[in-house]
């Protein structure tokens, strides 16, 4: 079964670096007046894979299955970069889609905290798993260790939103 599992990441690793790769040759900078990406930059892949790079600094067109068939590449160079997720935002914001601009954003900041600590984050955001207080410690938390000031006021807008609503731990009513 470990043998059938490794074909078949090496199918779909294969078919998304040839439709990664595969694409046209990059069109020239769209980039609007005042330095920031457009509209007409989406699919960064296709359109401007020059100015992608991997966590470690791998350029884009270095990211293909014979790296990784060599070693040259590993999963980290497959994950996304928060210049690369403010390259998208810059994108959506051209297009009129702010809130999609503001998520990606978001998903910038949280690229710097541990994965672990996300899904810790996650399951303490759920309505009655944590108090004001812990929530507000998170927002701080997210704001000085890892520097992601939108995420921690999204916690605090959280905290004030679940007290008025009455869901916070603790609101719940009694079952006596």
């Amino acid at each position: 079964m470990a043998q059938m599992n490794e074909q078949l990441v090496a199918e779909v690793v294969r078919q998304v670096l040839q439709a990664m790769n595969g694409k046209a040759a990059p069109a020239p900078a769209s980039a609007s007046k005042e330095g920031k990406l457009t509209a007409a930059d989406y699919p960064l892949a296709s359109k401007r894979p020059d100015i992608l790079k991997s966590p470690k600094g791998t350029p884009f067109n270095e990211l293909t299955l014979e790296a990784v068939e060599n070693g040259k590449v590993t999963f980290e160079d497959f994950r996304i970069t928060p210049e690369a997720l403010e390259m998208q935002a810059q994108i959506a914001e051209s297009a009129g889609r702010r809130q999609i601009a503001q998520n990606l954003r978001r998903a910038a900041e949280l690229t710097k905290v541990p994965d672990e600590r996300i899904l810790e984050i996650y399951n303490l955001l759920r309505p009655h798993r944590s108090t004001k207080e812990e929530l507000e410690g998170i927002a701080e938390e997210l704001e000085t260790k890892y520097g992601a000031k939108v995420c921690a006021a999204f916690v605090r807008e959280s905290a004030e939103v679940y007290a008025r609503r009455k869901l916070l731990r603790g609101d719940l009513p009694s079952s006596d």
